[in-house]
């Protein structure tokens, strides 16, 4: 999304000062350059902890709006924007604004979820959740198959703050989509032993291991060993009732590995995530289906369950979604991501944006249907359309034109 052949990025990280925490009430006002990471260093010792994260530390908040992000918890909390209590955006024309949702709603949401194209966001003001222990109280199960995934996450959901299935999408047969469970929650001071209540709000996020770059393992993904690794993890998956995990191995477990995505040589890979509406199950499995077929299959597919959309722009919608890694392997890719997408259209479903890099401009009306009513906002806010990128270009976002 921060690409833009032939015009500038802007690097807000420099800006990255935490102006104000309410330690009693729960907010705190941040640059937009400050990073999750810096935000739970400070807050978590105290009691605090981001109601909405991604799973990565490694994001900015102006990014984390701009893109608003989603974490495990969307069927219950929603995403990153809504707990957003006012931000500050410079506009193309150097005004400095303050929006939020109450007094100014259409340009704030037209800029929570608006892929930077507003204008820079600059400051924000975040409310924050209230926890009394770093520790994860968390209930493991397997799935026999994908519909047996559906089953299990509509019918208890409800009772976890956090929830998320690992997928086996190289399964095949009777075992396609089999699953991998893992739902939980904050686990209360009472709960912990009494030896584990004195570091009870370690934020974490210590060492992480360099990876090299000659360390892919690209090679190993295309054949036996990369079946042999998803059968491995779906068998050690032990089912577990209550067991602890740190907050690094719920939410961040990735972070652990610093540059990982070197793993997938310099060819790299393709994050895809699509929603598509409670109903559309079927569409769900055919994609499974499709991309599972692929070589080499998709090396990380997670599914998850979302409550209610947000602003016009902002990804998701109530329904399901699956966020896969797929490493990037020739056209047959490209063929079957453009055949998944007419897919998700079809169903009334859209694509991540912020991840997308394959999806056609023609289908971006039909997957976020309030395109014309964000369009409105973007064009007032930046009358004269420098906000640009090559994904906006792409797909013709702002309606100016591109290619």
């Amino acid at each position: 999304m921060a690409q833009n052949g032939g015009g500038l990025v802007l690097d807000m990280t420099a800006l990255h000062a935490v102006r104000e925490f309410d330690r009693y009430r729960g907010t705190v006002v941040v640059d937009a350059g400050c990073s999750l990471a810096q935000l739970v260093r400070l807050t978590v010792p105290e009691g605090w902890f981001l109601p909405v994260t991604p799973g990565t530390r490694h994001v900015t908040v102006g990014g984390a709006i701009a893109c608003d992000v989603h974490g495990k918890n969307h069927h219950r909390d929603g995403s990153f924007g809504q707990y957003v209590r006012s931000l500050t955006l410079l506009t193309p024309d150097g005004d400095a604004r303050r929006l939020d949702a109450r007094t100014t709603p259409d340009d704030f949401w037209a800029t929570v979820g608006g892929l930077g194209l507003t204008g820079v966001i600059v400051e924000a003001t975040l409310t924050l959740a209230r926890i009394e222990t770093t520790t994860m109280r968390v209930d493991v199960e397997r799935a026999a198959d994908i519909e047996d995934a559906f089953a299990r996450l509509a019918s208890t959901d409800h009772l976890y703050h956090y929830s998320v299935a690992w997928l086996d999408c190289r399964a095949r047969g009777k075992h396609l989509g089999r699953s991998v469970l893992m739902r939980g929650d904050h686990a209360t001071l009472s709960e912990l032993p009494s030896r584990s209540r004195r570091g009870a709000l370690d934020p974490g996020g210590g060492h992480a291991l360099p990876v090299p770059e000659w360390a892919s393992v690209a090679p190993l993904l295309r054949g036996p060993v990369g079946d042999a690794f998803n059968e491995l993890h779906f068998r050690r998956a032990r089912p577990q009732r209550s067991a602890f995990q740190s907050l690094d191995a719920f939410f961040y477990p990735l972070d652990a590995l610093r540059d990982w995505n070197r793993l997938y040589g310099s060819a790299g890979f393709l994050q895809y995530q699509f929603a598509v509406p409670f109903g559309c199950e079927n569409d769900v499995v055919k994609i499974v289906r499709l991309l599972g077929s692929t070589r080499p299959a998709p090396t990380l597919a997670v599914m998850k369950r979302f409550g209610a959309e947000s602003g016009p722009l902002s990804f998701p919608l109530p329904g399901w979604t699956l966020a896969l890694d797929l490493p990037v392997a020739g056209a047959e890719l490209g063929r079957a991501l453009d055949r998944a997408d007419e897919i998700v259209a079809s169903a009334g479903g859209r694509v991540y944006l912020a991840k997308d890099a394959v999806l056609r401009a023609e289908r971006l009306a039909a997957m976020y249907p309030r395109l014309s009513e964000w369009r409105e906002a973007q064009a007032r806010l930046d009358s004269a359309g420098r906000m640009q990128g090559d994904l906006a270009r792409r797909l013709r976002v702002t309606g100016r034109g591109g290619s």
